[in-house]
């Protein structure tokens, strides 16, 4: 069940990898697409903005999971090595504590915000659901809450991981 568990558990971090990286190419054609028909063809278009950030919010709160289960979020590592081995370990657990409650936030009251705004359109987008456009939010928390787990429970994932795969390689 532990291997089961991690093997989903880095499936699901290069999914939210990839999802990322796909909505920051999309954000990188649009922002340019839409400068490009005001300034140089004088013909703006509407929906470039709003697009953008549709996928910055994505971006964030799904590439935001990921970047927690690869340690790579903003942290005071000066600070945890300061102190000694008994007080990092508390720390590490009041990290935890302080996650859970912030990701198990994110899907209740993202959950709740989703579900109020379904049924509201976005103006450039008259066939998109406000609702679908802030469900990375609930989305990301669950991703966050089940990496969270998995560190709790399983440690930090193996060296062997995919995570580790893009680290720099040794020069002869």
């Amino acid at each position: 069940m532990r291997d089961a568990y991690r093997r989903l558990m880095q499936q699901l971090y290069i999914g939210c990898i990839a999802l990322s990286g796909i909505a920051m190419v999309a954000i990188t054609l649009i922002i340019p697409s839409g400068v490009f028909m005001r300034y140089v063809m004088n013909d703006p278009l509407q929906w470039p903005e709003p697009a953008a950030v549709i996928m910055m919010v994505f971006f964030s709160f799904i590439g935001g999971a990921a970047v927690y289960r690869a340690n790579q979020q903003i942290a005071v590592e000066a600070l945890m090595r300061a102190v000694g081995a008994r007080s990092r370990v508390a720390m590490q657990w009041g990290v935890h504590a302080c996650m859970l409650t912030i990701a198990a936030f994110m899907v209740a009251y993202g959950g709740y915000l989703s579900q109020a705004l379904w049924h509201q359109s976005i103006a450039e987008f008259p066939g998109l659901s406000v609702g679908l456009t802030y469900s990375p939010i609930p989305i990301g928390g669950l991703l966050t809450l089940l990496f969270i787990f998995e560190k709790i429970w399983l440690g930090e994932p193996p060296r062997d991981d995919v995570m580790y795969s893009d680290q720099a390689a040794e020069l002869e």
